[in-house]
């Protein structure tokens, strides 16, 4: 009679040993899921960036001959259709119309003597007690500087070269990214 005990708590063990694993499962799907998304927005916040910085690049005086083959590359990319042909458009308007942008661009410029985007958002950080996000960044460089026309991708250019020198810092929490500047290191002591 023991055996017959035995069967139900060990097939009951299992059972739950089952549904554990199922919801742990479930779980971490949800949670490969959500990265996915995430990279998703973060890759599509990349793709605007770089439209804007090739158009301002075309405005600056045109394009170097690598982005001939960065452009190749990018074809065999897995790139969603529309943009795809929206960059094919782009880069075939003719002069012309090209022209009509090409006269409204320079006023948002960098003139000579003007800091930089990343010197902009670098000393702003550096004056605040949290990190901030792109937009929070972009919103007070709109208020501390109205003669220049802030457009949030460049600013999170800006900040995401600043992570690469160095001199910002990105934290992330869920689908929110925010900057802060680098802590100063401390003085190495002579000991």
């Amino acid at each position: 009679m023991s055996t017959n005990l035995s069967v139900p708590s060990v097939t009951a063990d299992y059972a739950q040993r089952v549904a554990d694993d199922l919801s742990e499962i479930r779980g971490e799907q949800e949670r490969v899921r959500s990265e996915l998304d995430r990279l998703r927005d973060e890759l599509v916040s990349l793709e605007e960036s770089e439209q804007v910085l090739t158009k301002m690049q075309d405005v600056l005086g045109g394009a170097p001959k690598q982005t001939a083959k960065q452009a190749k590359s990018r074809k065999t990319a897995a790139v969603p259709a529309a943009r795809h042909s929206n960059a094919k458009t782009t880069a075939g308007k003719s002069g012309a119309a090209g022209g009509r942008k090409a006269a409204k661009k320079p006023a948002s410029a960098k003139r000579p003597g003007e800091a930089t985007w990343l010197d902009l958002t670098t000393a702003y950080l550096g004056g605040q007690g949290e990190p901030k996000s792109a937009a929070e960044v972009s919103d007070a460089l709109t208020e501390a500087h109205p003669e220049r026309a802030v457009q949030v991708p460049v600013v999170r250019n800006a900040l995401e070269q600043g992570v690469a020198q160095g001199r910002l810092e990105r934290t992330k929490q869920g689908r929110s990214v925010f900057y802060s500047p680098v802590p100063a290191a401390p003085a190495p002591s002579d000991s």
